[in-house]
């Protein structure tokens, strides 16, 4: 897969890297990626992957874009509000990289369409904040085969993980937390949204081109307030409710 001098040029600082170099950089032009919820995680992950030259990127989110949205979610003006999320996200990650093709399809992911939605891709981001959407997200990750890397923030605090087949999302999140906690009633740091929303990214490419080690089979937690992370190992449960017992 060659690459023309615009590109090369726009790459560069990746193509001196050791651990990306032209092969993985190849491989990043040649990666298809879904990124599941356009909002304050989606945000900065689909800019980060466009900007590294992912060469399709798929954004589903049924959502417009509101003003409450502005203080985190990096892609959206105050022009944009009322406009469908994903078509102005569309337009934004098109402008900043136009050797990326970008999907937009403006739907809430279900049991109905999932599937349908991660066949030809390589990989999935899930930055959503509704615990049905991942557990159905995860779901159909491991139905067809895919790496998830999964995002979650809330007041000062965000985590990140990569889950390949067991352990799965829902090894870590057996069942809908009762106190379940959400922005809009607690609130999130808007920065927040986008430290953990490009170690997504980061994730996504380490992924990508085998550079690193990927966090998969464990979460890492950001303490913002602290300013502190620590990174624990996710056993996989051989009761869980998606991938145990005669699932795996």
């Amino acid at each position: 897969m060659m690459f023309s001098e615009q590109e090369v040029e726009r790459y560069a600082r990746h193509l001196v890297l050791r651990e990306i170099g032209g092969p993985g950089q190849q491989a990043l032009k040649a990666a298809s990626v879904l990124v599941v919820g356009a909002g304050g995680l989606g945000a900065p992950a689909s800019l980060y992957l466009a900007a590294a030259g992912v060469g399709r990127i798929v954004l589903v989110d049924p959502d417009v874009v509101d003003r409450s949205n502005l203080q985190r979610q990096v892609l959206y003006a105050e022009a944009d509000i009322g406009a469908a999320k994903v078509d102005r996200a569309a337009a934004r990650l098109s402008a900043l990289n136009p050797h990326v093709t970008i999907d937009p399809v403006r739907a809430r992911l279900d049991e109905s369409n999932a599937g349908a939605l991660m066949r030809g891709v390589d990989l999935v981001l899930d930055g959503t904040d509704d615990f049905r959407v991942r557990f159905c997200v995860n779901a159909a990750c491991l139905a067809e085969g895919k790496i998830l890397v999964s995002g979650a923030i809330g007041r000062w605090t965000g985590q990140v993980g990569v889950f390949a087949a067991r352990p799965c999302y829902r090894c870590l999140v057996p069942e809908i937390p009762p106190d379940a906690e959400t922005c809009s009633a607690v609130g999130v740091v808007g920065a927040l949204a986008g430290v953990i929303g490009s170690m997504m990214a980061l994730e996504a490419v380490k992924v990508i081109t085998g550079a690193g080690e990927p966090l998969a089979g464990r979460l890492l937690i950001y303490d913002g307030l602290a300013g502190e992370t620590r990174t624990v190992r996710i056993g996989a449960d051989p009761h869980c409710a998606a991938c145990g017992g005669d699932k795996a």
